[in-house]
């Protein structure tokens, strides 16, 4: 069963969570797989497994609590966001695969603007070399166990982060999704510990020096979901 796109451009996301959450509901064998590619005006959205502590100084951006995975993120206009909403169960694969799948339409989608993305153990999302974004050396092993650390945790030395992933699975089926920073400002980032990771820097397409429009890399992203979301 091949997915439904649609392009719903810039929408609410209070009432694209509410749409999300009907479609789910309403599912039956025969309901078909859809993608939904939006974008927001600016908002915090705090997961499950959110804290306060990490909202550093929202100040008049609303903050949303919701119920996908993961911790704080900040959405806004120049920012690609897709919501899959796949049944896994007649997809045939689970939710780490799933996620491994999402990671790498990004990936894909980076490298079709000549930017090398990478995954971090034990971080969710994507991230570049600060230094040099098209490089395809490997990282070096991360995460890794510092001097006072009784545990290691991700190593974001020398990194940003481009795409951030939170998602949602009920009745075996998806939504929520991945964000991916096109052309936007960034400053908001800096008002909270993204993800829940203090000091962890956020980049976007034009920070490493990529000319693109919200249209093309929704398209290329839209592309690549479909193909990697595929049974």
């Amino acid at each position: 069963m091949t997915i439904d796109l649609r392009t719903l451009g810039r929408v609410d996301y209070a009432a694209t969570v509410q749409a999300m959450q009907a479609y789910t509901a309403t599912r039956t064998a025969d309901t078909p797989d859809a993608l939904w590619l939006c974008e927001h005006d600016a908002l915090y959205t705090q997961g499950l497994a959110g804290k306060s502590d990490h909202l550093l100084n929202p100040g008049a951006i609303p903050v949303v609590p919701t119920n996908r995975g993961g911790q704080v993120t900040f959405h806004g206009p120049g920012q690609v966001v897709a919501y899959p909403l796949i049944d896994l169960q007649r997809a045939g694969y689970y939710v780490k695969e799933y996620v491994y799948r999402l990671e790498e339409a990004l990936i894909r989608t980076l490298a079709h603007f000549g930017v090398t993305g990478h995954r971090v153990a034990g971080a969710p999302g994507i991230y570049v070399r600060l230094d040099d974004p098209h490089s395809h050396a490997l990282l070096p092993q991360r995460p890794q166990k510092r001097e006072g650390q009784t545990a290691p945790e991700p190593d974001f030395e020398g990194l940003g982060k481009i795409a951030a992933l939170g998602i949602k699975v009920s009745r075996h089926s998806t939504y929520h999704g991945a964000a991916l920073n096109v052309e936007m400002d960034l400053e908001p980032f800096g008002r909270i510990n993204p993800c829940g990771y203090a000091g962890l820097r956020t980049v976007d397409l034009s920070t490493i020096g990529v000319q693109t429009t919200w249209e093309e890399a929704a398209q290329v992203l839209g592309q690549q979901l479909g193909i990697r979301l595929s049974p």
